[in-house]
């Protein structure tokens, strides 16, 4: 007797990744057929929605009525998104100052020097830095 072997799983996350690569390309809020449209996959409708409702318990997407179900929108571009993860998974931690160590510890050496970059300059973009309220555009210092 011959075996099969089973479909071939699809990894973690990519079904969420291409929904979300077609909502940031939209022009605007999608319904989950234009969603299955857009990927132009053999998915099911209802497949679609049940990405579509994670993503949106997830805090990924924001969903507004549109006639009987809803249409969804992206809350925050790739970057975003990517960032918001690595909040939540530092959140987990009970022992953060570790949690960090350890990633900054696997950076290339362009990222460390990018990282410390940014943290030099974290607060430069805020209307006050540690020195009190910046002067605004057409204002002396």
């Amino acid at each position: 007797m011959a075996e099969t072997s089973p479909v071939p799983r699809r990894p973690s996350g990519e079904l969420e990744a291409s929904v979300l690569t077609v909502l940031w390309a939209a022009e605007g809020p999608l319904s989950p057929a234009e969603v299955q449209r857009a990927l132009g996959r053999r998915l099911a409708r209802t497949t679609v929605t049940t990405i579509l409702t994670r993503l949106h318990d997830k805090g990924a997407v924001s969903r507004s009525r549109a006639g009987r179900g809803f249409a969804y929108s992206p809350l925050q571009d790739s970057a975003g998104l990517t960032a918001r993860r690595m909040h939540g998974e530092l959140a987990k931690q009970t022992d953060r100052g570790t949690a960090l160590a350890r990633f900054v510890a696997q950076l290339t050496s362009e990222d460390a020097q990018l990282l410390r970059a940014l943290l030099e300059t974290a607060g430069d973009d805020t209307p006050e830095g540690p020195e009190g309220p910046r002067p605004g555009p057409g204002t002396a210092p």
